[in-house]
């Protein structure tokens, strides 16, 4: 593989000599930054890096990144990019005064897609899905995580999951999979949930398991989906074969996510617009990364998570898309960022860190991913020119992002 010399960097962001593995509380505000710098990348992986008094004299391929940023490719640990078809006619009908909770009251939102999916072949499925990867990593994503969650059929889910293995097995990032069969009960299943709950644990979780198809398994405890009670039942069932928690909680209100999804361990708990002092306090005693998802909110018109009080509570805090066909189309990292600081007051540095090294750590891929340091992948982003870190969240509407570098190679210009 040719080496790569990118060089006279004007500001390298989030170097990382000690190879950390999260940064929390006040420590997100301090980003490392360098001036004036180079990276040399050999292998696909980070070979070198410093002041361009130390630089390199040559490599295989060499690109002036003068009065350019640096940093490392975000790292989105929440999304659901495969699906069916978009879901625009719900848009309308919110725009017309609806909530979501009432959409899917009607049979819309999450039983909508699922219902579409059921009918599609996975090689759509994939077609779909991979544009859409595609796309993300256009905006500088360098590692994601995705969902199943639009089947609630046995047969449906599992066709998800393998499109999933798809993704995995042809994308040059990392993709992760998570089993969502807890995403909503069909209707079918409406007057008896018990025996949806059932299938999920005596059905589903042993064959996703057998095959191989998930590193995670999830569940949307909130109101209207599933209670903390039943939340437990199926994490506690997962774990059994292997599949670690990550959870989607408080989204809709305060329903005991947090805490269920803490007592079992989970990796992250997800959404959080509902998140109160008990919660901030029980996820101080954790290692559960809180992941915020501001593109819901954003799209949705609901309460932004409270980032800010997280922050200063000493908490970590990660930033994913959420990219789905329902409560965010779309996967623009960069914007995801800009809403952070926008709407969540989070500092440009406290975004970048959340949307970088934290999710790397919501996927475990932290040890990879999610710092310039020497050994890691070398996913980068390279900007247009800037004269600061805070035009990357203050220039919502524009593009930044100038060329994409994955595994050594620049794959985006």
């Amino acid at each position: 593989m040719p080496s790569l010399l990118i060089r006279q960097i004007g500001c390298l962001v989030s170097t990382d000599s000690n190879l950390r593995s999260v940064v929390c509380g006040a420590e997100m505000a301090l980003l490392p930054k360098l001036e004036d710098a180079f990276v040399l990348i050999e292998d696909g992986k980070i070979a070198a890096y410093g002041p361009m008094t130390e630089c390199p004299e040559r490599a295989d391929e060499v690109i002036d990144a003068s009065g350019r940023f640096v940093f490392p490719a975000w790292c989105d640990s929440h999304t659901h990019i495969v699906f069916a078809t978009t879901r625009e006619e719900e848009f309308v009908d919110r725009i017309k005064g609806l909530s979501y909770e009432e959409i899917a009251r009607r049979g819309g939102g999450i039983l909508n897609s699922a219902r579409k999916l059921q009918l599609v072949d996975e090689d759509t499925l994939f077609s779909g899905a991979w544009n859409r990867l595609q796309e993300v990593i256009s905006y500088g994503t360098g590692a994601i995580e995705v969902k199943s969650g639009y089947g609630l059929t046995l047969e449906s889910e599992l066709k998800m999951l393998r499109v999933i293995r798809r993704l995995k097995e042809k994308s040059p990032i990392p993709v992760k999979a998570t089993f969502l069969g807890a995403h909503a009960v069909p209707l079918e299943f409406k007057e008896r949930r018990g025996d949806y709950i059932r299938l999920i644990i005596n059905e589903m979780l042993p064959q996703v398991a057998g095959e191989g198809l998930a590193d995670y398994c999830d569940v949307f405890c909130d109101k209207g989906f599933f209670t903390p009670e039943e939340t437990d039942l199926i994490l506690k069932s997962a774990a059994r074969y292997g599949l670690k928690a990550k959870i989607h909680a408080n989204e809709l209100g305060i329903t005991g996510g947090v805490q269920v999804g803490v007592a079992n361990g989970a990796l992250s708990v997800d959404h959080l617009e509902y998140t109160g002092t008990e919660e901030i306090e029980v996820l101080k005693n954790s290692n559960t990364m809180p992941t915020l998802l501001p593109n819901c909110a954003f799209f949705l018109g609901i309460p932004y998570p409270a980032a800010r009080q997280m922050i200063d509570a000493g908490l970590p805090v990660a930033l994913a898309s959420d990219y789905n066909p329902g409560s965010s189309p779309s996967g623009n990292m960069p914007f995801v960022i800009s809403l952070a600081c926008i709407r969540m007051k989070m500092l440009p540095e406290e975004a970048v860190f959340a949307a970088t090294l934290n999710g790397a750590r919501a996927m475990e891929l932290e040890k990879e991913f999610g710092t310039i340091a020497v050994g890691k992948v070398a996913n980068l982003v390279i900007s247009k020119p800037m004269l600061s870190l805070a035009l990357l969240p203050y220039s919502f509407g524009s593009n930044l992002v100038e060329t994409v570098v994955i595994n050594g190679t620049a794959v985006v210009k």
